[in-house]
């Protein structure tokens, strides 16, 4: 018989009587069920993986008391007598092990709700969150330097950096937590109660996950279900500020905005060139505290222009000072593949973007810039680029398509740039990276941008993003050493 704490488990349940599985042996799921056998729980772990790291990270739980289950098949049946499930966040929840426990009623959590239910309460840091479609893990570091700068104890996870359970567990405590979300975190979280909380943007993206935009849309709206502090929305986004309307918050939690334009009212946004807040100030009815430079933003772009409004509402919600804006977006070192300048060749910039794996991201990119040779294509994961293509079709040199749902952009630039020259490379090898920049850089002329933006994930040719901009960039490197 199932446990009747179960569904509001915390540190202090007597985990050792429940059996839980544990779906997928990533470092969250790896993180969960350490944490899950150091409070005597019996614990399962599930993946049909058995590559070498799965198959190292297996046995060291198994060391410590776990039964583990690798290799195809593991995942298709949820063992008897289960009591809880955490699951990996990319898991669907028509999964067939997940679907099963739906049926059973067996309650699921992802790593990012069983952490909040496990953190020590006499050690808790606060948790600011940050979800969106695009600009998560850029806001994410952001906010993370501010805090530092602050001099606050503070560290980057959830979605980037260590695992949420990794961190809250840690022996020497955080004061505050940088938490990026995705849509699949939330989905399989149910009680969080962040101190602030940011939606930067919500577009398409991931739909070969989610049924609708608007199932997508709500997971993300989770992020806000009682805040106690402040909601930070996207003035340009009225999906956002629809979202912290509609939200269950804290008594006394604020709605901040963040906009590219002169900020109203409980909003931080650009006045002279300068990021300002008029929020978290005693005189906001008729004045603003400047925070930063616009030129302290790098790289520069009008998308992270807002993202560093939003980590700034963010930190300031928690009282971190000016100064500390300012300085930690001016320590900041993003890592690669976001707006990156590679190389120059004859008066042609190359401009790696790789992180771009969506339309809005590859959108947000294409705007930066007069004149582009644009690369895209990959993964388009049910999202399409008619919007898109209509709005920079007069930005657009040349297009060069490569990967598996090439067609599906190719389309979009028919419909709405007819006129604009399109190039389709058909190789399904990662070595065309080299063709690819060698056609692009025919059709550029001098001032214009190749760049890499493919508005598409990575995996149908690479490993991820990051080894897709390392193609691009070496390819662009050896043209310019030429």
């Amino acid at each position: 018989m199932r446990p009747d704490w179960i569904g509001s488990a915390d540190r202090f349940s007597p985990w050792p009587q429940a059996r839980v599985v544990v779906a997928g042996l990533g470092s969250s799921g790896f993180a969960a069920a350490d944490a899950l056998l150091e409070l005597g729980a019996h614990v399962v772990v599930l993946d049909d993986s058995d590559k070498q790291e799965t198959a190292e990270r297996a046995q060291v739980l198994e060391v410590l008391g776990a039964e583990v289950r690798l290799g195809t098949g593991s995942t298709a049946q949820l063992p008897a007598g289960t009591d809880l499930v955490v699951t990996s966040p990319g898991w669907r929840p028509s999964t067939p092990l997940l679907a099963q426990a739906a049926l059973a009623g067996v309650p699921v959590y992802g790593e990012v709700e069983l952490a909040w239910r496990l953190q020590h309460p006499d050690r808790t840091p606060a948790w600011l969150a940050i979800t969106g479609t695009n600009g998560k893990t850029t806001t994410t570091q952001m906010l993370e330097s501010m805090l530092q700068a602050a001099g606050l104890r503070a560290v980057a996870c959830g979605n980037i950096g260590k695992p949420v359970m990794e961190t809250v567990l840690d022996p020497e405590p955080y004061d505050v937590l940088a938490v990026e979300l995705s849509s699949f975190q939330l989905h399989w979280s149910n009680s969080l109660a962040m101190h602030s909380a940011a939606v930067l943007n919500v577009e398409q993206d991931h739909l070969e996950w989610y049924p609708s935009m608007a199932e997508y849309a709500a997971d993300k709206a989770r992020i806000y279900e009682r805040v106690t502090h402040s909601c930070v929305y996207n003035v340009a986004d009225s999906n956002t500020e629809r979202m912290v309307e509609e939200a269950e918050v804290t008594e006394g939690a604020r709605a901040i905005g963040f906009t590219l334009g002169v900020p109203g009212l409980s909003m931080l946004g650009v006045v002279d060139d300068l990021l300002v807040d008029r929020a978290f100030v005693a005189q906001r009815k008729d004045s603003a505290l400047e925070l930063a430079s616009v030129s302290d933003v790098q790289p520069f772009a009008p998308h992270n222009v807002a993202n560093a409004l939003a980590a700034a509402a963010l930190a300031r919600s928690y009282g971190v000072p000016a100064t500390a804006v300012r300085d930690g977006l001016r320590n900041l070192h993003l890592g690669g593949h976001r707006i990156q300048t590679v190389a120059t060749v004859d008066g042609v910039r190359y401009v790696d973007d790789s992180k771009a794996t969506n339309p809005h991201a590859a959108l947000s990119s294409l705007r930066a810039f007069e004149s582009v040779v644009w690369v895209a294509g990959g993964q388009a994961k049910g999202t399409e680029f008619d919007d898109l293509v209509a709005a920079v079709a007069p930005r657009l040199r040349g297009v060069v398509l490569l990967g598996v749902d090439r067609h599906v952009i190719g389309a979009a630039l028919a419909r709405h740039a007819p006129d604009v020259p399109v190039e389709v490379l058909d190789s399904s090898d990662t070595g065309v990276m080299e063709q690819v920049v060698a056609t692009a850089a025919r059709m550029a002329r001098p001032g214009d941008t190749v760049l890499l933006a493919p508005g598409c994930a990575s995996k149908d040719m690479w490993p991820d993003y990051a080894a897709r901009g390392d193609d691009f960039t070496r390819a662009a490197k050896a043209l310019e050493q030429a």
